[in-house]
């Protein structure tokens, strides 16, 4: 028997791992991968290529990111992010510099007055507790793209805010609470930040990849890392867990769950999770995106005054596309989200025609230099067993204000992490290290 099982081998997992091997408290984790990561997945392609297929960036105010970083001797660079970038709406292409597109003048008034009322609102939201708010209920009872179609009086300022918010959520708005819109902005420091490349949460990139930097985090106990065990049952009998995966069983005092929460779901719990613990869980659903690149021998468009950005309303099916070349530009790449709908109607088309059509959209993008890509690759976490979607969690209408803090909420020895338990910087990787951290600092006080 060991004293704490961590459940998940991404980001969170590791990070209470690395803080339990620190203080010598055993543990085993359980992963059900081949591999570490979780919802971050950085393909090697060869020495100097790789893609992130999952979670990539960090920026400004994620301290624990840039912590691991310098502490295990990892590099990272800034996104790139001059010259033009490129608005495809009603598939007419025009380009422009800086955050704000080029649209008609009342357009641009009501584009400013919405993204700072979301701004002004979101600074009153209690970041422990949403659910104090004192319109929480009002907040709660009202859907993203609700709020989005009341306060934007242009079809234009709607496309938009729309495609911003669909990227930062990778959800359809009428999938997020108004409530647990405003809560994430302020997880995050503000909205400003999270659309933003400029001193924003897409700042910087890890040198060799994402995934390099969890790897490197679990060299030291990598022994007390169990792959391909998927746990399908809890039991606590007199006090001793009893972890169950197909052919394995394990003993534990403490569980640490970290993995997403549509997983966690699914496992069988003995005794029950509480009622509110087992309906939160039913009702986060988990975001939708696909990740799609196209590879070059080098990054045309920059010289060509491009950034590499572009943002598409829904006549294209990507809501946005960034520059996601290497440090020092060995290949060019860009980067394409599709989300929520219509990732769900691309990825029903075959690969060879998602790689036709987002040529398309290059080649009309950027001109004839596009025509000829070295490849094509795409993926997208809602198609992988053990992730079931991506970024995060989404909380719907109804959810903050009826089951409150029932997540992250510690019972009965289990302790839960995960990016949807950290209350900074939640959804994002550094929210995950955070309540990973957390987890482990809790069951260290428990078991002192």
């Amino acid at each position: 028997m060991t004293q704490v099982i961590i459940i998940g081998g991404g980001f969170s997992g590791i990070a209470a791992a690395k803080k339990l091997h620190e203080t010598n408290i055993p543990f085993l984790v359980l992963e059900a991968r081949e591999r570490l990561g979780g919802r971050v997945y950085t393909k090697q392609i060869s020495e100097d290529l790789y893609l992130d297929l999952g979670g990539q960036w960090i920026g400004p105010s994620q301290d624990r990111m840039y912590a691991l970083c310098e502490e295990l001797g990892l590099d990272y660079f800034e996104t790139y992010d001059q010259g033009y970038n490129i608005l495809d709406f009603k598939e007419q292409v025009k380009k422009f510099k800086g955050l704000i597109p080029s649209l008609d003048i009342f357009s641009l008034i009501n584009l400013d007055f919405v993204l700072k009322k979301l701004e002004r609102m979101a600074k009153t939201i209690p970041q422990d507790s949403p659910w104090l708010h004192p319109k929480a209920v009002e907040f709660d009872r009202v859907s993203l793209a609700a709020f989005v179609t009341s306060q934007c009086k242009t079809k234009s300022c709607q496309k938009v805010v729309s495609l911003a918010l669909e990227t930062v959520f990778a959800a359809e708005l009428n999938e997020v609470s108004l409530l647990h819109a405003l809560f994430y902005f302020k997880s995050g420091r503000d909205l400003n930040t999270l659309i933003n490349i400029n001193n924003g949460a897409q700042l910087h990139r890890i040198v060799g990849g994402m995934q390099t930097l969890v790897e490197k985090m679990a060299q030291p106990f990598l022994q007390q890392i169990k792959f391909n065990h998927p746990v399908s049952s809890i039991r606590k009998e007199d006090g001793v867990f009893t972890v169950q995966c197909e052919g394995f069983s394990y003993k534990a005092k403490k569980i640490i769950m970290a993995v997403p929460p549509v997983l966690a779901g699914k496992i069988n719990f003995y005794p029950l999770l509480s009622a509110a613990k087992r309906q939160v869980l039913d009702r986060i659903a988990m975001g939708q995106v696909g990740k799609c690149f196209m590879v070059y021998q080098k990054p045309f468009w920059r010289e060509a005054g491009f950034s590499g950005q572009a943002f598409a309303d829904e006549y294209s099916p990507f809501q946005s596309m960034f520059d996601a070349s290497p440090k020092e530009a060995y290949f060019g790449i860009i980067l394409a989200f599709t989300i929520g709908n219509r990732a769900k109607t691309f990825f029903e088309k075959d690969k060879e025609k998602r790689q036709a059509i987002m040529l398309e959209k290059l080649t009309k993008y950027f001109g004839s230099s596009a025509e000829t890509p070295l490849f094509y690759e795409d993926f997208s976490m809602s198609d992988e067993a053990w992730s079931r979607g991506c970024y995060a969690g989404i909380y719907p209408t109804g959810a903050w204000t009826g089951f409150q803090d029932a997540y992250a909420k510690t019972e009965n020895d289990i302790y839960w992490a995960g990016t949807e338990a950290s209350k900074v910087w939640f959804g994002y990787i550094e929210g995950a290290v955070r309540a990973g951290e957390t987890a482990a600092d809790n069951v260290l006080l428990d078991l002192k």
